[in-house]
């Protein structure tokens, strides 16, 4: 934590230099002594301090200033630093003015010019204010600050970014300006330079309005640009069995690189809680699971391009190369794909128009407490579902999940329907679908067609999260490997028809079983073909990848 600060305020610059020697000498160990030669520029200055988050202890101001008395100063300073001791520095003939601003300025002291000695006219006086201080005082929050609008898609997306890539960050909602003071204050500092929402304020004072994730990404230090333009192995896709594969490969020797679009962990990062994960039998979060798996990673060498997306591939021989969204290109022996699916998006009215405003695709793990003592509806059955309706059951007043089939059993492990059958704040609508979506600028009611009946019931909703189908993100690989109909990679004997060997195959061997139709290009997980959607199974085909991966390079 920085040092809080005292800040002491006069328009004398001997006395100014007088006072800052003073307050160094008995308090520069445990705070950070600044000094303003007018009101103006210690208010500019305080700005700069409550854009950092830092704290103020003590406000130590000479009441005869040009422009912006002493009095006035603290009056304004206050609105921005409530909790800040406030002193007045006078001159004998001010004391009247004094007295009367412990009303007026709500000032705790006043002291006497000259102050001399320090050790009995200075020192006792603030040592008791700052012990006041220190008994109330709140260490406050040191990551970036996100303020804006809840129901904003921009402002939704960077709080996704975020809490993905395990930034710390606290998040300011400017609708609650008028009940937190918190919120306030920051708000009446930044609108100062912009009013463009949402702003991401960071530990250094600098702050970024409406950013991109590539800029968020610059400014946090993320890796988007490889170190060289040549590896053994690329990895495309940061999930479970991207992750895993990219573990065993470095810690085997190849020089590795991984390339994700959004965030390692990919949908698995976004699951509240994993309870069937081996060696966990308390469960663990994806978010843990990824924090874990990239540290893991990393201390083996792996480089993590994050946010960088794979747009295209090129076979050249012996050779592989990734072209990146930004246009560079990355070469390499083998390639592994590890894309994953996206949830289907709902092709229904309203239901583009309010993505991130209500409509959220996926664990929107970020919008939980904001759903607090709200009902919140649920749109699927699977295990990724289930693991969300007992996350918000938590924060909800109610979780309603609207499955297609008939029961939950069909797609959801059995410790997961016996959980959600148990937990009083969770129903289950069976043969239920979203028929249409409405709101104007955010999520304001939901249509439910009853499969049974038919009949369709409008209903008030603020939250809608979808877990619906599985879209394999291939079309990038369109012309290049095999697929199936509907974007699935062939890998293995699914490419082996009639004891053929997949069209334009040159090797004199069936292809390996994580092989796709070009040697040397590998896929496993979520996106290959007749795969097991677990995330046990990601990380088992990820390790067993790079074994065959080995094979591979070893007769090129």
């Amino acid at each position: 934590m920085a040092k809080p600060v005292l800040m002491t305020v006069d328009d004398d610059a001997e006395v100014l230099r007088a006072v800052e020697r003073d307050l160094r000498r008995r308090y520069a160990e445990r705070y950070r002594v600044m000094r303003a030669d007018s009101g103006a520029a210690a208010l500019h200055a305080l700005g700069g301090l409550q854009k950092r988050n830092d704290s103020v202890a003590l406000l130590l101001v000479d009441q005869r200033m040009p422009e912006m008395n002493g009095v006035e100063f603290l009056g304004q300073a206050m609105a921005i630093y409530p909790d800040a001791k406030r002193v007045l520095l006078t001159a004998y003939a001010d004391t009247d003015a004094a007295i009367r601003a412990i009303n007026d300025a709500k000032i705790q002291h006043f002291l006497m010019k000259p102050w001399d000695p320090p050790e009995e006219h200075l020192y006792p006086a603030l040592d008791d204010l700052l012990e006041d201080w220190w008994a109330s005082f709140r260490p406050p929050f040191e990551g970036a600050r996100v303020l804006g609008d809840r129901w904003s898609p921009h402002t939704y997306a960077v709080r996704d970014f975020l809490a993905r890539n395990q930034i710390p960050y606290r998040w300011l909602d400017v609708e609650t300006a008028d009940k937190d003071a918190e919120v306030r204050r920051l708000w009446e500092v930044v609108r100062t330079e912009t009013s463009t929402l949402p702003m991401v304020v960071f530990p250094d004072g600098s702050s970024l309005a409406d950013p991109s994730t590539a800029q968020l990404a610059e400014k946090l230090g993320l890796r988007v640009k490889a170190e060289t333009a040549f590896y053994d192995l690329v990895i495309v896709g940061g999930g479970p069995a991207g992750l895993a594969a990219a573990v065993y490969g470095a810690s085997e020797g190849l020089k590795t690189v991984m390339i994700e679009r959004e965030a390692p962990g990919g949908q698995a990062g976004m699951s509240s809680r994993i309870e069937n994960y081996l060696g966990f039998p308390s469960g663990l979060s994806g978010a843990d699971l990824a924090r874990r798996a990239v540290a893991q990673a990393r201390r083996f060498g792996v480089e993590i391009l994050t946010p960088q997306e794979a747009t295209a591939v090129r076979v050249e021989g012996p050779s592989r190369t990734v072209k990146l969204a930004d246009g560079n290109e990355i070469g390499c022996k083998a390639l592994l794909i590890a894309t994953g699916v996206s949830y289907r998006k709902l092709d229904l009215p309203g239901a583009e128009r309010l993505q991130g405003s209500g409509v959220y695709y996926g664990s929107a793990m970020t919008e939980a407490m904001s759903c607090k003592g709200e009902d919140v509806y649920i749109i699927g059955g699977a295990n990724s579902a289930g693991q969300a309706a007992m996350y918000f059951s938590k924060y909800a007043r109610r979780v309603v999940m609207l499955v297609r089939g008939d029961s939950l059993s069909f797609s959801m492990s059995q410790y997961l329907i016996d959980q959600i059958k148990h937990t009083p704040n969770i129903q289950v609508e069976t043969r239920a679908q979203v028929a249409e979506v409405h709101g104007d600028g955010r999520l304001e009611a939901i249509s439910i067609r009853c499969g049974d009946s038919g009949q369709i019931d409008k209903v008030p909703a603020a939250s809608l999260f979808v877990f619906i189908g599985a879209a394999p993100l291939t079309d990038w690989l369109a012309g290049v490997v095999e697929r199936d109909d509907r974007g699935f990679i062939l890998t293995g004997a699914d490419l082996v028809r009639d004891a053929k060997r997949p069209k334009g195959w040159p090797l004199d061997r069936d292809p390996y079983m994580p092989e796709t139709s070009v040697p040397g290009i590998f896929a496993v997980g979520d996106v290959r073909h007749g795969s097991v959607k677990r995330v046990a199974s990601g990380v088992g085909e990820g390790s067993i990848a790079v074994q065959f991966i080995h094979q591979y390079l070893s007769a090129v």
